[in-house]
């Protein structure tokens, strides 16, 4: 007789159960409630030293008070006579030839506040593109100035044609100028006066500048040819 085996009985492998996460737990009531209780103790004691202290605050609202109003006022007689300086301001030539170039650009702007351009600003220097001192006059026409300062006045070497087609090129296309003027305390070459008056640009040359500075007129009373506030030159 042939002997049987018994079968041989599989046995699955049953899977892993997953562990189930612990969630984190939050804080004891025991802490909350003594974190509460702190807490209101404190607001109680703050409060209670506050009436018990109440004349230190009235002194401190005093005192800082006292220190604002001392500060504004010092402030309103500053800007008074700011005020009354740029209105009385006056430069002689010789004041001007001795200036630096910066302080010159400088007394350009101050003498546009003193006719009225209460935004005139000077932004003179490395990549300025031309202009050295934008303002708005009162009629809202914006001016561009670009400054050429001459420690020789008249004697000092000419500005020249070529500054002028640097500031043509910029005055109303970069910075929206509707006035594009180039001041000096020098001269010019001969070769200025017609690029300027083809282009539309406005020269001031030692004898405009000596008459703007050391009057009481504005500067657009004692040049020509001058666009119509709200109107753009042609070549703008």
């Amino acid at each position: 007789m042939v002997s049987r085996r018994p079968p041989v009985r599989r046995t699955r492998n049953s899977p892993k159960r997953a562990s189930t996460p612990t969630k984190p737990r939050g804080p004891q009531p025991l802490v909350l409630t003594i974190a509460a209780a702190a807490g209101v103790g404190f607001c109680g004691a703050v409060g209670q030293w506050l009436l018990g202290s109440w004349w230190l605050l009235a002194v401190l609202a005093v005192v800082v008070g006292a220190a604002g109003g001392f500060w504004l006022t010092q402030w309103a007689v500053g800007a008074r006579w700011e005020r009354v300086h740029v209105r009385r301001l006056r430069y002689r030539l010789p004041q001007l030839d001795g200036l630096h170039h910066e302080d010159f650009e400088f007394a350009v702007r101050d003498l546009m506040r003193r006719d009225g351009c209460a935004d005139a600003v000077q932004v003179g220097g490395a990549g300025d593109n031309g202009a050295d001192v934008t303002a708005t006059d009162p009629l809202g026409r914006r001016w561009v100035i670009q400054c050429k300062h001459r420690q020789d006045g008249a004697s000092g070497s000419p500005v020249g044609t070529p500054d002028l087609h640097v500031l043509n090129g910029t005055g109303r296309q970069l910075h929206g100028g509707d006035v594009v003027v180039l001041v000096t305390n020098g001269r010019f070459t001969s070769g200025c006066a017609p690029l300027a008056k083809s282009q539309k640009l406005h020269l001031v040359d030692r004898g405009t500048l000596a008459e703007w500075a050391g009057g009481s007129r504005p500067l657009w009373e004692l040049l020509q040819r001058l666009p119509l506030p709200g109107k753009r030159s042609a070549l703008s």
